[in-house]
């Protein structure tokens, strides 16, 4: 059968079944009976040539683009690393980065952070938790609390937080790395690092423009939600374990308005050693560089009890080592200065002191408020 005869049987099959096939090079019909009319409104032969023809051509077409949309997109999975699964070799050895997701092992951090920001899982209009910390208890233990501005500990407080405000905000001389990540720790535990730590960060809460992330970071021994009335999971540990959460879906907000605070998060087996991995110094460079205006307060575990604290000293901009007054040893002190020697600013504080000169000046001027 010749193709003009296959396109005549074609268009008279479309024709039974209702089809149109007009064609403007086709005769229009005069008057005649029903056959003649049907023979009249089929299109010629060469016609329905021209017609088959047009339609393959849109087939072939429509065929064409849908292979081509095919080849784009293999290529744009081809191109994209971020759809690789956790733990996936990508272009070099795999490494495990916060949250467990896979990061390249390479030499440069910030390639390795623009990996491991491409990785993170981050859930869109996540809210943080709030707790109401009870203020009259904190006040009661003897922290400052933003209902109690004038008060000896506020004022000692405030002496201690101005240096740290100024390197963190670069006011200062001194341009250091990470400047926004404050340390709190001490030599030998029981020396008040955690009620320093507390302070210090409500204290600077308390400024007009400074907010403050306070983070549990001994895990081991986590006093802040006991504290603070807060619960402790998610926080820390969940973000170094799992890639389900986000930095956001662990903060919990307080009453305090300028302060959040990460608890330590759920116990893990190898806690100590997870402080000390890669996947927390990742973390650690992502909080210095996605809240750059926030001073973020570490209340870290003791420099001679445990090692993970000296590792965590490396990353800090700021280190405030709290020495317990007629307790803590001079050797002690000193071999805890010396496990952190690479930290460029180190300041210390004496705590337990029976009497301060600012406690001193603070009774002098509450009695001439008196009179």
């Amino acid at each position: 059968m010749s193709l003009i005869e296959q396109a005549a049987k074609r268009l008279e099959q479309l024709r039974r079944a209702g089809a149109e096939t007009a064609d403007a090079t086709s005769p229009p019909s005069g008057p005649s009976d029903d056959a003649r009319a049907d023979v009249d409104h089929m299109p010629t032969p060469e016609a329905a040539v021209r017609e088959l023809g047009a339609r393959a051509a849109t087939a072939a077409a429509a065929a064409e683009g849908s292979a081509a949309s095919s080849r784009s997109a293999a290529a744009t999975a081809k191109a994209a690393p971020a759809a690789a699964a956790p733990g996936t070799p990508l272009g070099g050895e795999a490494v495990r980065g916060p949250g467990g997701v896979a990061a390249q092992s390479v030499a440069n951090p910030d390639t390795a952070d623009a990996l491991y920001a491409q990785h993170r899982a981050v859930r869109p209009g996540a809210q943080p938790a709030r707790v109401e910390i009870d203020l009259a208890r904190l006040k009661a233990w003897g922290f400052v609390t933003p209902d109690a501005p004038k008060s000896q500990i506020a004022d000692e407080f405030r002496v201690i937080k101005r240096p740290i405000i100024r390197n963190a905000h670069g006011v200062s001389a001194v341009n250091v790395k990470n400047r926004n990540l404050v340390m709190v720790t001490s030599a030998l535990p029981g020396e008040g690092k955690t009620f320093t730590a507390l302070n210090l960060a409500i204290s600077i809460a308390m400024e007009m423009d400074s907010t403050v992330l306070l983070v549990d970071g001994d895990v081991a021994h986590p006093e802040l939600p006991n504290l603070l009335g807060i619960p402790n999971a998610p926080g820390l540990l969940d973000l170094l374990t799992r890639n389900d959460i986000d930095v956001a879906d662990a903060l919990v907000r307080t009453n305090i308005e300028k302060l959040a605070v990460l608890p330590a998060g759920s116990h893990q087996r190898r806690a100590t050693e997870l402080l000390a991995s890669e996947q927390m110094a990742m973390l650690l460079r992502e909080l210095a560089s996605r809240y750059s205006d926030r001073i973020i307060v570490f209340d870290s575990p003791p420099l001679l009890a445990t090692t993970e604290a000296r590792v965590l000293a490396s990353h800090m901009g700021q280190i405030v080592m709290v020495v317990a007054a007629d307790s803590t040893g001079r050797k002690a002190v000193d071999m805890a200065l010396s496990t952190i020697e690479g930290c460029e600013i180190v300041l210390m504080m004496l705590n337990k002191a029976d009497k301060t000169d600012v406690g001193t000046y603070y009774a002098y001027y509450a009695d001439a408020e008196q009179r």
